[in-house]
């Protein structure tokens, strides 16, 4: 008998918010087989919330730049939609801006630590 996984892990896997996702997925444990295909020949329901969200806070964080806890800082606590996304893009608030820059440089002393770990 194949193991399976809550919901929440399968949504969390695919990059998309649980509750915005049909009832049938949100209340069925999912196998690695069923995961697989849904990632291998993704329904529509999926590919649109790929595409369109709402998003969960770790593709919001990914698609703006910035870490969870920049999302944190900002009260930006809501999932947020594509069109949501592409304005907070298009027009960056101050806190975006701010929070960027901190992503960007804490990456790269990330990088700089394993580059030098790596000698």
């Amino acid at each position: 008998m194949s193991q399976t996984m809550k919901p929440a892990t399968a949504a969390s896997k695919l990059g998309i918010l649980l509750g915005a996702a049909p009832e049938e997925f949100r209340t069925t444990p999912i196998t690695r087989a069923e995961l697989d295909a849904l990632r291998e020949d993704p329904p529509q329901w999926l590919v649109d919330l790929r595409r369109n969200g709402p998003f969960p806070r770790d593709v919001v964080a990914a698609k703006l730049g910035v870490s969870k806890s920049g999302l944190a800082r900002a009260r930006m606590t809501e999932p947020l939609d594509a069109d949501q996304v592409g304005a907070l893009l298009a027009d960056p608030p101050a806190w975006l801006v701010r929070e960027r820059e901190t992503h960007r440089e804490v990456v790269a002393e990330q990088e700089r630590l394993r580059e030098q770990r790596d000698r």
